[in-house]
């Protein structure tokens, strides 16, 4: 096993070739007793990758059945789950079934060695956890907030929510998974790089991610909040009914998450699934934000619906709608939904309408994708059975019959949770990628990992430069 001066030591260069360069300059090149060194440190970081692998994807299991599914030799089974055990990744403490003698000790990953911050942000909601290195949720939390608010309001609210999860636990912080409202922009192929956050210009201005980085000295891996959210919903469900699937958050935006062959799929610039910008075709002429005239989200978004409620209300359109201006004095898209369902003609009509918009525009996006589902979630896909039923006609009307006829269009099964459990897979598989991980296996934390110590030198030059 390589000792503890050793693990340092390749903490800090990394393995294979950057050993090797070292190798060169102490003069030592071509020597046999370098280039063992170099295969020997090579194998142990494959090797204890392997393991750690095999025991997060699987039950506990016996020192026997990791040798039969790694290919490895007992000693060297041995000494790598000795070195694991140090880390304090895996431990033995169950007992397996007896096939005749001692009953074999069991081996488990210890998802519970070290905590994932995750926070989702949507236009007016914050919601925060705080998850195992298996991904699942410890404790979540939800708030109201406004997006719309200064980059520092935003901030300060992270940092005392954050403080207050790391609060209630003593593991150590291993990283930050954060959904964002709108696009993320990553053209850098380095996973740590810190991407812009398209749609909030100003948290950039701010250097929030930053200052998030610093303040917790941890990496923060960031996506779109939709994206978040699919990969919750992705977690559960089968892997053969996620393969190929739509998750579409019908919001103010309406965005969606694709995946394709098992794996989140996120464009070029990390920004697919702005269904919210197709153009809805005439005669939806009303600007969007983005510039655009006609855009879906203008006229079928949870926005701009419950200010088709709230004009209805203020014209005497609607008896129920009318009623809740004059109660609460204003009128939403749960509002709305309320009132179709208590039989108002008005509101039945107008998400009717809005339905049967966003299925036609899902409708090309499947004959384009062949998805086997549609899950459907957000604020919209709350307000009730009519605009679910015209989302399907749309859908089922407009996409090519062979396409639509084993497409699957269901409610969203994680809620809320969607986007923290998605948050925490991200995380962890960023976390638990294999070149990421044999990067750091040998040191037993990923915050020695040469990138993730690079990063934390860069943003704290940042902050004492100010560039």
């Amino acid at each position: 096993m390589v000792d503890k001066k050793e693990q340092s030591a390749v903490a800090r260069t990394g393995l294979g070739g950057t050993a090797v360069a070292d190798a060169d300059r102490s003069g030592e090149t071509g020597s046999p007793a370098a280039a063992d060194r170099v295969r020997a440190l090579e194998a142990e970081r494959q090797s204890l990758v392997s393991l750690l692998n095999i025991l997060r994807s699987s039950e506990p299991c016996t020192r026997l059945d990791l040798e039969r599914e790694a290919r490895l030799g007992r000693a060297v089974v041995t000494d790598r789950l000795s070195t694991l055990a140090a880390f304090g990744l895996v431990d033995e403490g169950g007992v397996g079934r007896s096939i005749g003698g001692r009953a074999p000790r069991l081996v488990r990953f210890r998802s519970e060695a070290a905590r994932i911050l995750v926070a989702n942000i949507d236009g007016d909601t914050i919601g925060l956890g705080l998850a195992d290195l298996d991904g699942r949720l410890i404790l979540e939390h939800y708030e109201d907030f406004d997006a719309a608010s200064p980059a520092q309001a935003l901030f300060d609210r992270l940092e005392a929510l954050f403080n207050w999860s790391l609060g209630k636990d003593g593991a150590p912080l291993w990283a930050i998974g954060l959904g964002v409202p709108g696009a993320v922009e990553q053209k850098d192929s380095n996973s740590l790089a810190i991407p812009k956050l398209g749609a909030m210009p100003a948290w950039d201005e701010a250097k929030l991610l930053e200052r998030l980085i610093q303040r917790f000295q941890a990496p923060v891996w960031v996506r779109g909040a939709v994206q978040m959210e699919t990969m919750g919903e992705l977690s559960a469900l089968s892997a053969e009914s996620g393969r190929d699937m739509l998750y579409v958050d019908l919001g103010s935006d309406i965005t969606a998450g694709i995946v394709v062959d098992g794996r989140l799929h996120r464009g070029a610039q990390g920004i697919a699934g702005q269904i919210g910008h197709v153009y809805a075709g005439e005669p939806h002429k009303r600007i969007c934000g983005c510039g655009n005239v006609g855009c879906l989200q203008t006229v079928a978004g949870c926005d701009a619906i419950a200010q088709a409620g709230l004009l209805a209300a203020e014209q005497g359109q609607s008896r129920l709608l009318g009623e809740t201006l004059a109660a609460t004095g204003t009128v939403t898209a749960a509002d709305i939904g309320t009132a179709a369902r208590l039989g108002d003609p008005f509101s039945a009509d107008l998400l009717a309408q809005s339905g049967r918009l966003i299925g036609t525009v899902l409708a090309t996006l499947a004959n384009i994708l062949n998805p086997s589902m549609i899950v459907l979630g957000g604020e919209l896909s709350q307000t009730g059975d009519i605009c679910l039923a015209a989302i399907r006609e749309g859908i089922y009307g407009h996409a090519q019959p062979l396409i639509s006829r084993d497409i699957r269009i269901v409610h969203s099964r994680m809620g809320r949770s969607a986007g923290l459990v998605g948050a925490a897979a991200v995380a962890v598989t960023e976390l638990f990628a294999p070149a990421f991980l044999g990067e750091w296996i040998v040191s037993g934390t990923p915050l020695a990992h040469a990138g993730v110590t690079n990063l934390l030198a860069a943003v704290e030059k940042t902050a004492t430069t100010g560039s």
